[in-house]
């Protein structure tokens, strides 16, 4: 415990009284009164005293839940009335993030479905919480982006996350782009990207033996686009656009604002090698503001893009 919210914090000698297990979450409700949960095999919950170190009520297991598949990391919270419980599964292989609600915050809950399906590139956990902010509403989470070789390493990730009118969680797409603005005057990485084509774009390590050095774009032909949301172009004109680029054939890239049929920003071509480059190329005018940045390939030769910037 500790007086202010930076501590230094004293651990109590015991834990509490009646609780066994991992990853627990506390809400406290909007008449004051705390819930603690908490996860074992299932999943379970308990009224908390005013001392916040003692179960004012005895566990229940949230029982509404699928039993098959591990099962942890409870967060819950309330929206509109709304009693929402989200939580890792391990419905195939590795964990999804799914919710239940209730009317009720010990229950019962009803399942509702998927909040982020599981990770299609290995890392087996998938940790979160969910917060409002500035009326917009983000779900952290957590992934083995700068450890690919080692799973119990885990970075954070933050995205946007939307409700339906119905109180419904719209399912998140990780976007590796994550939040925010970023000023086209900065090195605009793509490989944080908001989203990807299906086909003929992928991300890599700039240097898989060093992973800390980050992530380079590869659009392999022209089926192959990348979106990135946010750059913030401010309201003096930009008159070029940089690439660090290397492609061995050659290739010639396009900039777009606003979608893959926006107005063309800039066309650049990319001279042959073997090596990086920085490539810079003219600017069409722009309306201020802040815009969505498209980058494609033009031709089917692979190109590969450390970074984007605007002057």
């Amino acid at each position: 415990m500790a007086d202010k919210p930076t501590g230094p914090f004293v651990p109590e000698p015991q834990p509490i009284k009646g609780v066994r297990g991992i990853d627990p979450n506390v809400l406290i409700d909007k008449d004051g009164q705390a819930y603690l949960y908490w996860s074992q095999g299932n999943i379970y919950a308990a009224k908390l005293k005013p001392n916040m170190l003692e179960l004012a009520s005895e566990p229940v297991t949230l029982g509404e839940l699928p039993t098959k598949g591990l099962k942890e990391g409870p967060f819950v919270f309330e929206r509109k009335g709304i009693y929402y419980l989200t939580y890792p599964h391990v419905e195939n292989k590795t964990e999804r993030l799914e919710y239940a609600t209730s009317t009720s915050p010990l229950g019962p809950f009803t399942v509702k479905g998927v909040i982020m399906d599981e990770s299609p590139t290995g890392c087996w956990t998938n940790h979160h919480s969910l917060l409002p902010f500035n009326n917009q509403w983000y779900l952290f989470y957590h992934h083995n982006d700068l450890s690919p070789a080692f799973d119990k390493s885990r970075s954070v990730r933050l995205d946007s996350l939307f409700f339906e009118p119905n109180g419904a969680i719209r399912k998140v797409v990780p976007t590796l782009r994550g939040v925010g603005l970023t000023d086209a005057r900065q090195k605009i990485q793509l490989d944080r990207y908001s989203r990807l084509s299906s086909r003929g774009a992928s991300i890599a390590f700039l240097d898989p033996a060093d992973t800390f050095q980050g992530w380079k774009t590869v659009l392999a032909d022209n089926q192959g686009w990348v979106q990135y949301n946010g750059v913030a172009f401010g309201k003096q004109a930009l008159k070029t656009v940089t690439l660090r680029v290397q492609a061995a054939a050659g290739a010639t890239v396009q900039l777009r604002t606003d979608g893959a049929t926006g107005p063309l920003l800039a066309q650049v071509t990319v001279p042959k090698g073997s090596q990086w480059q920085e490539v810079k190329a003219s600017v069409a005018a722009l309306k201020p503001g802040t815009h969505t940045l498209i980058v494609s390939a033009k031709t089917n030769t692979p190109v590969e893009i450390d970074w984007v910037k605007f002057e």
